[in-house]
């Protein structure tokens, strides 16, 4: 087992106890204390899965989520001592994968490592698939960039899943929990109200132009065109 995996946690004795039990499945990990030596070692370390505290000094985890690069498809597993739903949502929306409450049973951060290691490996954006361009929008998988008239539109890791799932396959009509499923992965806390809120947010940012390529299906989800001026 080769995978690398990072614990982001100010209290050293909960960083070393997380660090162990991963070690011990044959992980290779690397800790930090606080969000700026977390991010300096996610360019070092590169890991597969982060395991990142909420409530840290210097910057907590919901910055360090907004400053990671979206390029690096990495897996997040925010923690915190927080059991406060609107919270849970933020960490989540701003690109973390799960979201584990302490106190926590080491066996529950174990099962949710393999099953976020597991989509990944199976995840469907291959860098060899061809990038996706329609008019002056441009999909490079393999950097996990959106141009329009080759200027990047920031995108968070969701969005970007979100667009390129539709994109892949046009006309095809997905429902919301299709959509959880296949990006999310888990069962989300904040259903499917939030595959809602991340075609809003990522019409918005493609554009007057651009966002019309995301249909609406009434009652039952989204579905994609390849042709700017379908109906």
């Amino acid at each position: 087992m080769e995978e690398k995996i990072l614990v982001v946690d100010d209290e050293r004795s909960i960083a070393d106890v997380i660090s162990y039990a991963l070690r011990r499945e044959g992980y290779i990990v690397d800790t930090a204390y606080d969000g700026e030596e977390a991010l300096a070692k996610i360019d070092s370390f590169s890991p597969a899965v982060i395991i990142l505290d909420v409530m840290m000094p210097k910057m907590n985890g919901f910055e360090v989520c907004k400053k990671i690069d979206n390029s690096k498809n990495l897996g997040i597993i925010m923690l915190t001592a927080k059991d406060d739903i609107v919270d849970k949502i933020l960490g989540l929306e701003l690109g973390a994968d799960d979201y584990i409450t302490k106190p926590f049973d080491i066996r529950e951060i174990l099962a949710r490592v393999k099953s976020l290691l597991r989509r990944f490996i199976n995840t469907p954006n291959k860098p060899e698939e061809k990038d996706i361009q329609i008019k002056d929008l441009k999909v490079i998988l393999e950097q996990r960039k959106v141009l329009i008239k080759n200027e990047e539109i920031e995108l968070t890791p969701k969005e970007f899943d979100l667009l390129v799932i539709l994109l892949t396959h046009p006309n095809r009509v997905f429902t919301r929990e299709n959509l959880l499923d296949l990006i999310w992965g888990i069962e989300y806390i904040g259903g499917t109200r939030t595959v809602d809120i991340h075609v809003q947010r990522l019409r918005k940012k493609l554009g007057q132009t651009y966002q019309n390529l995301i249909h609406t299906v009434y009652r039952i989800g989204y579905k994609s065109i390849g042709n700017l001026y379908e109906d």
